[in-house]
């Protein structure tokens, strides 16, 4: 018997028919493009124009989900429904959101008052939260109560590693991640930075290596340094618009080196990508707890 529903939004970088095949309800999050307000419908064939528009020289502006955003998405699953609701944000390092998913508890339960809806940080990006969305979905399915996902989540998401890379910071820098100078240097150089996730999501620069295969090649020995039983895992990688036949080297060389038992491929959708533009590459896996 199902107990609660999962919900959170489309920055979590799951395709909207995968989230629609695991019952996965994510919120559309806004952004802006050419002065046109959009939604973030995770649609691969939107990311594709989206980034075609970036490389064109738009600057898209993003906006979080308000807590009167999350009251009115929150109240449509609990009238359709009638079940608790477990929402895995976007980590609070990176944005507001789960400030504002607080303050629409409190206001929730003054036109739901029996509602039981439980935020988890997830101290992550992009489809880093979406592998506790699908977690949290495993759970749901196998009849666990929204506590018992609840708890498990929260001891679960610091095992989680993420290392990208990208050869244009410029969008980085826009986004205030990265100095013009660093941005002057590292063009010039040919300087591919490493980023990852500290413990509270806060991303890091961790590296900077010259050469995008150099780059991917240093992420891979990462990864094998890191990773716990990836034969009984999937490693997941997400990509802002990179060349078909990059992405899937990317994934053929983590599971042919590192012995994953499979991968799942996924578009940086507008929400993540407004701030992280074309070009960015990153894999997500289980691996030694992010303590740094």
């Amino acid at each position: 018997m199902v107990k609660f529903c999962v919900a959170t939004d489309s920055g979590c970088d799951l395709p909207a028919t995968f989230c629609k095949e695991r019952s996965i309800y994510a919120y559309p999050m806004k952004y802006t493009l050419e002065n046109t307000e959009y939604q973030d419908m995770m649609d691969p064939k939107d990311c594709l124009e989206f980034y075609n528009q970036m490389r064109n020289g738009a600057v898209p502006h993003t906006s979080q989900m308000t807590p009167f955003d999350f009251v009115d998405f929150w109240s449509d699953l609990l009238d359709r429904f009638k079940l608790p609701i477990v929402h895995i944000a976007l980590g609070s390092a990176i944005s507001g959101t789960f400030a504002n998913a607080k303050i629409a508890q409190d206001l929730i339960l003054k036109s739901h008052p029996e509602a039981k809806i439980y935020v988890v940080d997830s101290t992550l990006a992009s489809i880093g939260y979406g592998m506790l969305c699908i977690w949290a979905a495993d759970m749901r399915d196998e009849g666990k109560t929204p506590e018992e996902c609840v708890e498990w989540l929260e001891k679960q998401k610091i095992f989680i590693n993420t290392y990208y890379t990208t050869n244009d910071l410029k969008y980085l820098h826009r986004s205030g991640r990265v100095s013009k100078a660093g941005v002057v240097v590292a063009t010039a150089l040919s300087i591919n930075p490493i980023l990852n996730l500290d413990k509270e999501g806060h991303l890091i620069v961790r590296e900077k290596v010259r050469g995008r295969k150099k780059a991917f090649n240093r992420i891979y020995e990462i990864v094998e340094e890191l990773v716990i039983n990836p034969q009984d895992q999937i490693v997941y990688i997400c990509h802002s618009d990179c060349e078909k036949n990059e992405v899937e080297a990317f994934s053929n060389t983590l599971i042919q080196r590192i012995g994953f038992k499979d991968s799942f491929i996924s578009y940086i959708g507008p929400t993540i990508g407004a701030h992280s533009g074309p070009g960015l590459i990153a894999a997500f896996f289980t691996g030694q707890p992010r303590f740094m």
